[in-house]
């Protein structure tokens, strides 16, 4: 019988895609409440960012699109960089002026959704990723190509 740390290894692929997964959801939710006004809208008051406002707009879009690559698996890692990198410059740029740690400076968000994203970059999707599908199916087809002599 598999000891408990077999089980847990064993299941690893499908705990990162349900991480991917929900990452991925709450970063696109993000963007959709900047951009479309839902869930509560940008920073919570129900506004927009106006369009083309460097860098909110530039941000919400970074978030709408990357969240939705990251949320279905695919160019995850690429997705996830970019979304990474976003979140790095709002914590930078926005957050740590008001104050050195994310508790003081209200980063918290920007700051996990950072770190978050870059463990992606590293462990790739996980289980449950359209990445998976394109890159088997194209491995099918070099199995099945015949060899050049």
């Amino acid at each position: 019988m598999p000891n408990l740390t077999t089980r847990l290894d064993q299941s690893r692929p499908y705990a990162l895609g349900l991480f991917r997964i929900v990452v991925g959801l709450l970063f696109l939710c993000h963007g959709a409440a900047s951009l479309f006004g839902v869930l509560g809208g940008a920073g919570g008051s129900g506004g927009t960012v106006p369009a083309g406002i460097w860098p909110g707009w530039y941000a919400a879009v970074i978030q709408l699109v990357g969240g939705a690559l990251v949320l279905l698996g695919l160019g995850t890692r690429t997705a996830a960089f970019i979304a990474s990198g976003s979140m790095a410059y709002a914590y930078f740029k926005v957050h740590q002026p008001m104050g050195l740690f994310p508790m003081e400076n209200g980063g918290e968000a920007s700051a996990m959704f950072c770190w978050a994203l870059l463990l992606l970059v590293f462990t790739g999707p996980g289980a449950l990723a359209l990445d998976g599908l394109f890159s088997s199916s194209r491995a099918d087809d070099r199995k099945r190509e015949p060899v050049a002599a």
